[in-house]
C-alpha cells in the first residue's frame, strides 16, 4: 500500500507541471488569436469603410480540451493554424492600403502635371502669333435658350435696356449684364462687364458663372488663348463651382482651335473622370468635341 501511494504522488507531481505548461501555451495562443483579430478588424475598417469586411477564410476546428480545462493537443495545432490564417491576411490587407495609396498619389501627380503643362503652354502661345478667328457661334432656334443655365437660372426680368444700363447692385444682376451683352454678340463689352463683375463680386456662386461666361466671350471674340487661361483658372480656383465642368469643357474647345489636340483630348478626359454627372446638355456636346479634336475613342 505504501510503495502504490508514493507512485501516485509521484505520477501526480509530474501531471501537474505538464497541465500548467499546457494551460499556459493555450492562454497564450488564445491572446495571440485575439490580438491579431483586433488588428484584422481595424485594418478591414481602413479598406471597407462603407461596407462590411471580408470575414478571413479560415477552417475553424471546435476547440478540444483535456481533462481539467487546457487545451489538447489538436486544439492547440487549430489555435496555431488560425492565427497563421489572420496574419497572412492582415499582410494582404495591409499591401493592398498601401497600393491604393500609391495609384492615388500617382493620379495627383498626373493631374498636377497636366494642370502645369496647359499653363506654361498657354504663356508660350500668347507670346506668339496671334490666334486663328473662331467661326462665328451659331444662333440658338427661337424656342431654345442661348445657354441652358442650372437651378437657380439667372434672372432675365425687367431690366433697363444694354444702352442705358443701370449700376448691378449683386452678383447675379452683374452676371446678367453680361449675359445680355454676351448674347447680343457684343463680344467686347461682354468681357469688360464680366472682368468687372469678376473683381466687384470675387466670391459667391455667381463667380463660377461669371468667369465661365467671361472665358466663353473670349473664346467666341476669336481669342482662344486668352479665353483658355480664364477657363483653366476658374476650373482650377472653383472645381466644385457651378460651371467648373462648363470650364473644362470649353477650355478643350479653345485648345482645339489652338491646334492643341493631344491636351484638349486630356482635358475631355479628365472632365469624364472628374463630373461623370455633368448636366445633359454639356455630356451631350462631348462626343463631338472629342471627334473635332480627333480624340481616340474611348
Amino acid at each position: 500500500m505504501r510503495v502504490h501511494l508514493i507512485g501516485l504522488i509521484l505520477l501526480a507531481s509530474t501531471a501537474v507541471p505538464a497541465l500548467v505548461q499546457a494551460q499556459s501555451r493555450g492562454d497564450t495562443i488564445e491572446r495571440r488569436v485575439d490580438r491579431v483579430e483586433q488588428q484584422l478588424r481595424a485594418v478591414q475598417r481602413r479598406v471597407f469603410p462603407n461596407g462590411a469586411p471580408v470575414e478571413p477564410e479560415i477552417g475553424g476546428q471546435p476547440a478540444v480540451t483535456e481533462p481539467g480545462g487546457a487545451p489538447g493537443g489538436d486544439a492547440v495545432t487549430s489555435l496555431t493554424q488560425r492565427v497563421d490564417a489572420l496574419e497572412t491576411q492582415l499582410r494582404a490587407l495591409t499591401g493592398q492600403i498601401e497600393e491604393n495609396g500609391y495609384r492615388t498619389r500617382q493620379l495627383d501627380e498626373a493631374v498636377t502635371r497636366l494642370r502645369a503643362e496647359l499653363g506654361a503652354r498657354l504663356d508660350r502661345v500668347e507670346q506668339g502669333a496671334a490666334p486663328p478667328q473662331a467661326e462665328p457661334r451659331p444662333r440658338p432656334p427661337a424656342d431654345e435658350p442661348a445657354e441652358e443655365p442650372a437651378e437657380p437660372p439667372p434672372s432675365r426680368s425687367t431690366r433697363p435696356a444694354p444702352d442705358a444700363p443701370a449700376v448691378p447692385t449683386s452678383a447675379e444682376e452683374a452676371y446678367n449684364a453680361g449675359y445680355r451683352l454676351w448674347d447680343q454678340r457684343r463680344f467686347g463689352d461682354a468681357q469688360a462687364a464680366l472682368e468687372a463683375a469678376a473683381t466687384r463680386y470675387p466670391t459667391g456662386r455667381w463667380i463660377s458663372w461669371t468667369r465661365n461666361l467671361l472665358g466663353r466671350a473670349y473664346l467666341d471674340d476669336g481669342k482662344p488663348a486668352t479665353a483658355a487661361r480664364v477657363l483653366l483658372a476658374n476650373y482650377q480656383e472653383n472645381p466644385r463651382g457651378d460651371r467648373a465642368a462648363d470650364s473644362l469643357f470649353y477650355l478643350g474647345q479653345a485648345l482645339t482651335q489652338l491646334n492643341r489636340r493631344t491636351e484638349a483630348c486630356r482635358v475631355y478626359d479628365e472632365l469624364a473622370r472628374v463630373y461623370p454627372d455633368a448636366r445633359a446638355q454639356l455630356r451631350d456636346q462631348i462626343p463631338q468635341a472629342r471627334r473635332a479634336a480627333r480624340c481616340a475613342a474611348n
